[in-house]
């Protein structure tokens, strides 16, 4: 019975600390170990960054907090996310607004430097 007890402890453990699992932010995430965002400006009210991604670049797995973003160079990219994987063709000087991303990583897959300003409210 004891050792019962401890396997439902150790399994219960397991899966909630596998549901806690924090993913990285945009600025930690990067792409195969090198950065692609650079901080342009941090105080205790906003943080913005600037997200460059040559093409084959791309940003490995990371969630967002609440953002503005604005696309400073655009490009075409494969997004992947909750919904599945697509092809996007991103213009430049599009702006957008997100409360949170649970997740999603992105891969340039255009002929362009893709540049991205993000701007997060602290």
């Amino acid at each position: 019975m004891k050792n019962l007890l401890l396997l439902l402890l150790l399994v219960f453990t397991s899966v909630y600390l596998h549901g806690q699992s924090k993913l990285p932010d945009p600025l930690e995430a990067g792409w195969k170990g090198e950065n692609v965002c650079e901080v342009l400006e941090e105080n205790e009210k906003v943080r913005a960054l600037k997200c460059t991604f040559a093409p084959g670049v791309g940003h490995d797995r990371h969630f967002h907090a609440a953002h503005f973003g604005y696309t400073l160079e655009g490009g075409k990219f494969q997004i992947t996310d909750t919904t599945g994987t697509r092809e996007v063709n991103v213009p430049t000087g599009y702006d957008f607004y997100n409360e949170r991303i649970e997740w999603h990583q992105v891969l340039n897959v255009g002929e362009t430097t893709a540049v991205f300003l993000i701007v997060e409210p602290k």
